[in-house]
């Protein structure tokens, strides 16, 4: 019996909340201001999308545009404050300017956490070094999902990545779950799905109007029926 692929739907509000779960999501990235690729959206975001739909939700730990931290203390009060309001499940990731992992911010904020399950973003497609990143990252608690593309570029370049970190997986480093988005399309998926990539993160491909218009149901459905589908 296959075990159903997991599908990610980044939303901004309850309208692309229920739409994605409408539409077949099984989770949602919650973030606000894509113009800067994503950032922590206010907690009454959270609060109100948290009660208007019943899947997994993961918040995004991002203060500003880039990939540096930024304010530690501040980040760590915005955890304090979305655990508040309920939130169990986040994505976050820093570099340092020489595109290493900040491992000192990492561990303050994955400190505040206190056992949260969350995803180290993109900020790997950045990094000087990912290999030398999942290492040093490996049994940092609550860790369980790498969200990468294999490129800054996107999946095209970054599929001999994918499909060589998805061969690795069990190694040290390499056992959390790959969920790969970042230019992901439909046409990526069967050969991903055969790698052993069972999770999959959509934004833009939700939705056909562009990032002015809200999540489609019907985009959402196809990705669902597609991925139901091929495994």
């Amino acid at each position: 019996m296959s075990k159903r692929a997991v599908l990610e739907v980044i939303a901004l509000g309850v309208e692309d909340a229920v739409a994605a779960q409408a539409g077949g999501a099984d989770r949602l990235e919650l973030v606000t201001d894509m113009a800067a690729d994503g950032l922590t959206p206010p907690v009454e975001t959270f609060a109100g999308i948290r009660a208007a739909v019943g899947i997994d939700l993961r918040v995004m730990l991002r203060l500003a545009d880039g990939f540096g931290a930024g304010d530690v203390d501040r980040l760590v009060r915005t955890v304090r404050e979305m655990r508040g309001a309920g939130a169990d499940e986040f994505v976050l990731g820093f570099l340092d300017a020489d595109g290493g992992l900040d491992l000192a911010a990492v561990e303050r904020v994955v400190g505040a956490l206190d056992g949260c399950r969350w995803t180290f973003h993109r900020a790997i497609d950045r990094s000087a070094d990912r290999d030398a990143l999942r290492k040093q990252l490996d049994g940092m608690p609550g860790l369980d999902t790498y969200l990468t593309a294999g490129s800054a570029a996107g999946v095209d370049d970054g599929l001999p990545t994918l499909l060589a970190e998805a061969a690795r997986g069990g190694e040290p480093g390499y056992e959390q779950r790959i969920l790969v988005g970042g230019g992901l399309r439909l046409d990526h998926v069967p050969g991903l799905l055969a790698a052993g990539i069972d999770a999959f993160h959509i934004g833009g491909a939700a939705r056909p109007g562009g990032w002015d218009g809200p999540v489609s149901v019907e985009a959402v459905a196809e990705w669902r029926a597609v991925l139901d589908g091929v495994a």
